[in-house]
């Protein structure tokens, strides 16, 4: 949904001097208006001169949230979305296709969950040229620590059987995986939302079809926002996390994000994010590798249909 100056072009009522009106409180965003007090904002409004064209914009902005809502639907109706349209994308390592029956659920949120080294990154790179390969999709990598190596990728696809034989398969290839490097949960939602525009603007077909979303690594975007008493932060997180749900059904994407571990009671390293963001994915993977080894080990957290516990190795 994003900030309010940017949804003036469309809303004139949403012009300068309502966004200064509740800039003076702290909103700046949609998202903002979500976890303000509402009934204190009017109260607020109805004290200036303008006071109806105030109140008018909080309605046209509470409308545009209840338009972003989904028609109720029923069972029948999730079944055949999730025959017709709910693909797997293979993600090109064996073991992991094997763990999740096939590959990474299109429509889905995965999340990757694991401390530092256990091979996240890795497995994000090398997902991005199996999928890029295998289906000659687009592939969008939002890389969030300068972690994103075209050398490594560049090694994948040569690694693919028969992938040497073709010509020119490597810069076919490469030439489908975009990387965005950003440093802040903004950055990040501003590329979310130009590519949520382009694929609504686009008939996507073939080649030019984006089918995977990589965030690598979330954590660390949405960790410098959580401090502090205030609720904004996690309200972000959630706003994020949500968008990323949204685009990844309503438009056929894989989505992946990584997440690194914290330090939890008696020491036990546990995900970070917290409760709120733990039930946001459709997927949790649990990442680990021993030191100095190309053995990963990896198990399943929460699925929307397998069981949790199950497990697998696989060298990356």
């Amino acid at each position: 949904m994003g900030s309010l100056k940017s949804l003036e072009c469309e809303y004139p009522i949403i012009d300068s001097d309502f966004q200064n009106f509740c800039a003076s409180h702290g909103i700046f965003s949609v998202e903002d208006i979500l976890i303000h007090d509402l009934y204190m904002l009017v109260a607020f409004a109805e004290q200036q001169s303008t006071s109806e064209r105030l109140k008018q914009g909080i309605t046209q902005i509470l409308s545009i949230i209840d338009g972003q809502h989904q028609p109720w639907l029923n069972g029948m109706e999730l079944l055949e979305d999730a025959q017709q349209n709910k693909q797997v994308l293979s993600t090109g390592c064996e073991g992991i296709d094997m763990l999740l029956q096939g590959g990474l659920c299109v429509g889905h949120l995965t999340e990757l969950v694991g401390p530092s080294s256990s091979g996240k990154t890795q497995i994000c790179l090398k997902v991005a040229s199996g999928v890029a390969t295998r289906y000659m999709g687009g592939v969008v990598f939002i890389d969030t620590g300068n972690s994103f190596s075209p050398l490594r990728i560049a090694h994948f696809i040569n690694q693919i059987p028969d992938t040497i034989f073709k010509e020119n398969i490597l810069e076919k290839v490469m030439s489908q995986i975009l990387c965005h490097s950003v440093f802040d949960i903004f950055a990040m939602l501003d590329v979310v939302h130009q590519l949520e525009y382009s694929l609504r603007s686009q008939v996507q077909t073939g080649a030019d079809q984006v089918r995977l979303l990589i965030v690598d690594s979330i954590s660390s975007l949405i960790t410098p926002i959580l401090g502090g008493s205030g609720s904004h932060g996690r309200a972000l997180m959630i706003s994020a996390g949500f968008l990323l749900k949204k685009l990844a059904h309503e438009h056929n994407l894989a989505v992946v994000v990584t997440n690194h571990m914290v330090g939890g009671e008696g020491g036990i390293l546990k995900p970070a994010l917290g409760e709120s963001w733990k039930s946001i994915p459709h997927v949790r993977l649990l990442l680990s590798r021993d030191p100095g080894s190309s053995i990963c080990h990896m198990s399943i957290l929460k699925h929307s249909y397998m069981a949790s516990g199950r497990a697998a190795r696989f060298m990356i």
